[in-house]
């Protein structure tokens, strides 16, 4: 299967909402959804909420930046910053769309799967969840950087949307909460 620029944006068109109705059908429900914080403070979810937003723009930036401001030739040649480019700007970005969509429209689900049953593998599921949308995060901010390198126009606005979404995704998402919740 050829992976195309349409394909991609079909499948963020699919994905990216399919998260945001993953977490309202968790949230709704859940049995305590203050439980779902974990450990995090308080104090700390007034300072984490508005990274939540914060990623939401980043993803957009990003995701327009590539969409609809990249021409066809500047969207093939996405590249890790070591290689050169090569056409298969499609493929990279499919993957690491894929690592980050996939697995946060099914973190929430997994995480009310572990709080309602204690099975010692439940943990490594949510916490390899996280991982792999970390993962995607930073693939994202490689793609971007690459660009950068190649001095695309829009790619300096890609790398502060993969940083906008890596503050939630990285710091907060998979480092804090999965080391503040009580496993």
């Amino acid at each position: 299967m050829e992976i195309t620029r349409r394909l991609v944006l079909t499948f963020t068109f699919i994905f990216g909402p399919l998260v945001l109705v993953s977490y309202v059908y968790g949230l709704s429900h859940a049995e305590k959804p203050q439980d779902l914080w974990g450990g995090i403070p308080l104090p700390w979810q007034s300072y984490i909420v508005p990274f939540m937003f914060l990623a939401a723009a980043g993803f957009l930036v990003y995701w327009w930046i590539v969409f609809f401001q990249f021409d066809q030739s500047a969207f093939s040649s996405l590249h890790w910053p070591w290689k050169e480019p090569d056409g298969k700007g499609a493929d990279r970005l499919f993957l690491a769309y894929t690592l980050i969509l996939i697995p946060s429209a099914l973190w929430l689900e997994s995480t009310l799967f572990h709080l309602s049953n204690d099975y010692s593998w439940t943990p490594v599921l949510v916490i390899g969840i996280l991982i792999l949308v970390a993962i995607g995060n930073v693939m994202l901010g490689l793609l971007a950087y690459g660009s950068y390198q190649d001095g695309v126009d829009g790619s300096g606005l890609m790398i502060a949307g993969a940083v906008m979404l890596g503050i939630q995704c990285v710091i907060n998402d998979c480092i804090l909460w999965s080391i503040k919740f009580p496993w």
